[in-house]
């Protein structure tokens, strides 16, 4: 942990246009002795907040969020092997997986960025051509220290918490915090979050995290802790705002030629500009044997590809007429992996790049959807029995869908069923499923009656694979971090 928490000079990002607020990629750091001295400098600290996140959601968190899903598998590849994904999808979890690690100390990382740009903002005698700016680089911080936390939490459970900068000597001092006061930080943090973005509204950003985000984010910490009643006030504020709407293709959400900001509420930004700020998700995600006929990139090699192929399950999740099922499913007829040619499935949502020459795709990754505020909200009336009340909100989704066929029951279990099932098709490859079958208690029982139908189509699977407990709904804590800093491991590892 000492590498973690110790504030490094780091790489920032540069504002460049107010579309894309991540767009120009910096050609030099600047060290901290010249740092700090204008809102300018506040803003580049600021952005520096959002790299770890951009770098482990293209790298790591797909493969914790996601590929361990029913949603998701992978295509068997007898060159490369499954190395740390394909254990991770079949439930074979091991401490020293580097997709732990490097999501571990990436989330550190950023939570340390955020800690020294708070630390900073008080300091004396700096330019601050608005108050407003002042108050966005704070909601910034917060809401992005929040959103670390959170995704640390939902996978690890209790994690060391850390709200100041600390020194390596201090750091592995710190051992870990139970997930309650986790959840406690991370809602202050949240209410504090929106009050400084209530300031700052003449600055927002599209990109930029905003008053919006935290409310979203704070309505799904309250689902996710089961504390309904306050998920309903401030997923209802977002709502009444105004402020966003679904949009009414689905397809146009995942067009990287026109990004969304009308319904996206938060995502992650990248762009083709720069290997740093780009992702590969179409170069992972395609099967490895279509050579450049999806990836349009035949000069690219994708012989390690092949990953968060769509599951039976998921393909069978959706209903007959639903629109979302081309635009998230795509499918290729090729060779597969045991040399028979066949229709192969494979995550539709990320494209190839607009005009890189290379593997630079620049497609956001949708974190906050207005849908996703009208299906939490939905699922929050139902838990407090206001079945009837949650109902328009679960058709307007559905509508938008093409499935217009209203919905025939008022039973607050078959609402449960079809909130989630809706969750299930309406987000899946936007690392949400896992945490929704977590929270809902239903990960171990759907898991396991996953892992016998793919045991029973896939014989490329290890013999031990998707052996489910509920220890395995924890991720374990990286290796290092129990050998060296001495932080106690998650039972069963």
């Amino acid at each position: 942990m000492k590498n973690i928490y110790v504030f490094l000079i780091f790489t920032i990002v540069l504002t460049g246009c107010k579309d894309n607020f991540l767009e120009i990629y910096p050609k030099s750091t600047l060290s901290e002795g010249s740092f700090y001295q204008s809102d300018v400098e506040f803003t580049l600290l600021a952005n520096g907040c959002y790299v770890p996140m951009r770098d482990y959601e293209k790298n790591q968190h797909w493969i914790l969020a996601e590929l361990i899903s029913d949603n998701a598998s992978f295509q068997n590849n007898v060159k490369t092997g499954e190395a740390s994904k394909g254990v991770i999808d079949q439930f074979i979890l091991n401490s020293d997986n580097i997709a732990y690690s490097g999501f571990w100390n990436l989330s550190y990382n950023g939570i340390t960025r955020c800690n020294k740009l708070l630390s900073e903002l008080d300091r004396p005698n700096v330019n601050w051509t608005k108050a407003s700016l002042k108050e966005r680089c704070k909601g910034e911080a917060l809401f992005l220290r929040s959103l670390y936390y959170f995704n640390l939490v939902r996978q690890f459970g209790g994690v060391p918490l850390v709200l100041n900068p600390v020194t390596s000597q201090e750091a592995v001092l710190i051992k870990r915090s139970k997930d309650s006061q986790i959840y406690d930080s991370i809602i202050v943090d949240l209410k504090e979050a929106a009050l400084s973005f209530g300031k700052a509204r003449d600055v927002e950003e599209n990109g930029r995290a905003n008053e919006m985000s935290v409310l979203a984010l704070l309505g799904k910490v309250y689902l996710t802790i089961g504390n309904f009643t306050e998920a309903e006030k401030v997923l209802s504020s977002v709502i009444n705002s105004g402020k966003y709407a679904l949009l009414p293709v689905y397809a146009d959400l995942f067009n990287p030629s026109k990004k969304d900001f009308k319904e996206t509420i938060f995502a992650i930004q990248y762009s083709e500009n720069s290997v740093e700020l780009s992702n590969q998700f179409i170069f992972t995600f395609a099967p490895h044997t279509s050579g450049g006929a999806i990836t349009n990139r035949p000069n690219v090699n994708i012989v390690a590809a092949g990953w968060n192929q769509p599951t039976q399950d998921l393909i069978n999740a959706f209903e007959e007429g639903d629109k979302r099922k081309e635009v998230s499913i795509g499918i290729w007829v090729g060779l597969d992996w045991d040399n028979k040619v066949k229709p192969i499935p494979y995550c539709g949502k990320y494209k190839a790049p607009i005009s890189a020459p290379d593997a630079r795709c620049g497609d956001n990754l949708p974190i906050l959807r207005y849908s996703d505020v009208l299906l939490m909200y939905a699922e929050v009336l139902n838990e407090l029995k206001r079945t009837s009340d949650a109902i328009p909100y679960i058709q307007l989704v559905r509508n938008r869908a093409g499935l217009v066929k209203p919905l025939a029951t008022n039973n607050l279990e078959e609402v449960r069923v079809i909130i989630a099932k809706e969750r299930q098709t309406e987000f899946c490859f936007e690392n949400q499923r896992w945490y929704d079958l977590k929270r809902t208690g239903k990960a171990v029982e759907v898991m396991a009656a996953h892992g016998i139908r793919e045991k029973a189509s896939k014989v490329f699977l290890y013999p031990e694979s998707f052996t489910l407990n509920t220890n395995k709904l924890l991720a374990p804590i990286p290796v290092s971090e129990v050998s060296i800093n001495k932080i106690d491991q998650n039972p069963g590892y």
